[in-house]
């Protein structure tokens, strides 16, 4: 999941910090006022298999891609967080940590994960055993622990190790 967002000039750009920085609430309200205020957000989805197929780097060059395409507008120039540009003739800039240096990106972060939470909560309803509401399908304790015990769905991305070890080709 990747976002794009371009600031309106109604937001203050100092709201906007690293999404791991803020508690889910404090991620919901900001995401709600981008919207509010009229933020262009742009979103890009990988699927598991494609990640697998094309590995992680490139698919969140993908995504990033995908985001920037989905735009209402095109943009003039991008800011992309990370340090590779993203596969677009467009100018732009990569930062390492964008999510600290620019609000655009902070914002994006932001707008990135809310969706890619509530995306998860809305899978749990078709995989609760694997409780999704909860860890959001991060490699947590007890994702792993679960995995082991159902194995992986369809969601899952074989080329992640606890996948690979919940099938038994952790050698892969």
């Amino acid at each position: 999941m990747a976002a794009c967002v371009i600031l309106p000039s109604a937001c203050d750009p100092q709201r906007y910090r690293d999404s791991k920085q803020l508690t889910h609430e404090q991620r919901l309200i900001l995401a709600d006022e981008l919207r509010a205020n009229g933020a262009l957000i742009g979103l890009g989805v990988v699927a598991a298999a494609e990640i697998d197929r094309i590995n992680i780097l490139q698919a969140s060059l993908r995504a990033m891609q995908l985001a920037v395409t989905n735009l209402s507008v095109a943009p003039d120039f991008l800011l992309v967080d990370g340090r590779h540009p993203v596969p677009l003739a467009i100018p732009q800039q990569a930062l390492v940590k964008g999510d600290s240096r620019s609000a655009s990106i902070a914002a994006a972060s932001i707008v990135a994960k809310v969706t890619r939470d509530a995306l998860m909560e809305a899978l749990h309803q078709q995989y609760p055993q694997y409780n999704f509401q909860r860890h959001k399908g991060y490699g947590t304790a007890e994702h792993c622990r679960l995995l082991r015990l159902h194995g992986p769905c369809p969601l899952h991305r074989r080329s992640f190790r606890p996948v690979r070890e919940a099938m038994g080709e952790e050698n892969l």
